[in-house]
């Protein structure tokens, strides 16, 4: 059946390396993740895209100078709703904004309609970074959400001293490669050159230190896996863990890490992403692979669509993006079958984080470089130099926010404006091999054998 079903999606047909994976890992690493000094950026210097004006014939339906006060239906105005629009925001700029759109509406319909409105946000947003946001301009962007996301970072950031730092060293004995937060952060997943892959409890941390339970997923005496645990992804409760040893391997973190299903890839698994419909892996033989987890025999089609390892991956409903150490960005068309985009690259992408239309992704040189997706295609929009000195080995970003980390052996911390503002730099003893966000929890995987955890306050 796996036969058939491989013939059928014009799979190649190179057959499984037999090269001693731990070597293989040793090479891998000191070819793709050595330490490197910076070239000449003149040709990436970035550039600022032009603002959008904000006077009131470009504010969607609001007039900054005019109160959009009517007291129809026997409302009651007040002395601060008869203020023109452009005062009342004025004053609403000192109140937190999670207050301001869960409590404001509750009170009038005037102040219903002000924080219905995007330009509410809009404007808000623009005095707090006077940069352009964000980077890739889209329809349906979430403004109340990421000024939310955004004011919360320069609260926490521009002043650290209230985040809690824990540095959690009892699970690992080799280095930390890989971490991915779960459930609001209350849960941390984290991969290791020691083979295993941990489960951590975080929901105690800073309150009951050694109950902060850390257990190795599996039941094999000599780790969760038989080469590096390098690569994890999750969909749901469900998390997934790719290793050198070319597996891939499914466990049920609603069922307390229970294994729910053993994949066999051809080759060592250096990146994968996970959706409810599929498992997209990147391999060391330069194969993007996807499967279907849900079958019982799970390969829907394996293709050579680069010349050397897939280091990066994302996905969505329609795109499946890869990055290779051969310097190319390749863009998988789901819904044809086929290969729609082929871009060729100074550098190679190491990490991405990706919801449409933004990818962000960063290289080998240190620097993040931001595309676009816009009617099927990609466009490199941007490139910054964030300040990291070698490669990016992790890379997350939301609406308002981007962490980064590097080699270099820093994680910092940016508001993803054009260009990034970076408001915090973390520095560890140890390279830094990745980041995940959560809530209020950040976590970072350490060279260090330790998994990083930054927390804010409630």
């Amino acid at each position: 059946m796996a036969s058939t079903r491989e013939a059928e999606s014009g799979n190649d047909s190179d057959g499984e390396t037999s090269e001693d994976p731990e070597r293989q890992a040793m090479d891998y690493v000191s070819r793709v993740l050595h330490s490197v000094t910076l070239q000449d950026r003149a040709t990436w210097a970035p550039h600022t895209l032009p603002m959008e004006a904000q006077d009131g014939v470009q504010h969607g339906g609001l007039d900054l100078k005019k109160s959009p006060v009517s007291g129809e239906d026997g409302e009651v105005t007040s002395l601060l709703l008869l203020l023109p629009l452009e005062l009342i925001l004025h004053i609403l700029s000192y109140l937190d904004a999670r207050f301001i759109l869960g409590v404001l509406p509750l009170v009038c319909r005037t102040l219903r309609d002000i924080v219905s409105e995007k330009m509410t946000w809009r404007v808000r947003v623009q005095k707090r970074v006077s940069s352009n946001f964000p980077v890739v301009e889209q329809e349906n962007f979430d403004w109340p959400s990421a000024c939310i996301e955004l004011e919360e970072q320069l609260c926490h950031w521009s002043d650290h001293r209230k985040i809690e730092h824990f540095s959690l060293a009892d699970g690992h004995y080799a280095s930390v490669d890989t971490v991915l937060l779960l459930q609001g952060g209350s849960l941390c997943v984290s991969g290791s050159r020691d083979r295993n892959v941990c489960l951590w409890n975080l929901q105690n941390l800073g309150k009951d230190q050694e109950k902060v339970i850390v257990r190795p997923l599996g039941t094999n005496k000599i780790g969760t896996h038989k080469g590096w645990a390098w690569s994890l992804a999750a969909c749901e409760n469900r998390v997934c863990s790719g290793s050198w040893d070319s597996t891939m391997k499914i466990w049920d973190i609603g069922a307390e890490g229970q294994l729910l299903q053993d994949i066999k890839g051809r080759a060592a698994i250096l990146c994968l992403a996970y959706l409810p419909d599929i498992l997209v892996a990147g391999s060391y033989d330069k194969r993007v692979s996807v499967y279907d987890p849900r079958a019982s025999s799970p390969l829907i089609k394996s293709r050579k669509i680069h010349s050397s390892p897939v280091l990066s991956l994302a996905a969505d409903d329609r795109h499946i993006v890869s990055g290779s150490e051969d310097r190319t960005l390749v863009v998988f068309d789901r819904r044809v079958n086929a290969v729609s985009q082929r871009i060729q690259l100074d550098n190679y992408l190491f990490c991405m984080s990706y919801e449409a239309p933004q990818l962000w992704a960063g290289d080998n040189q240190g620097l993040i470089h931001v595309y676009g997706s816009h009617g099927g295609r990609f466009q490199q929009l941007q490139c910054f130099d964030v300040g990291h000195a070698s490669q990016v080995t992790g890379i997350w970003h939301s609406a308002g926010a981007l962490y980064t980390t590097s080699t270099d052996k820093t994680m910092k911390v940016h508001i993803p404006t054009d260009p990034p503002k970076t408001l915090n730099t973390q520095t560890q003893s140890s390279v830094v091999n990745g980041v995940s966000a959560a809530g209020r929890t950040v976590a970072a995987a350490s060279g260090g054998q330790t998994v990083e955890i930054w927390r804010f306050p409630d």
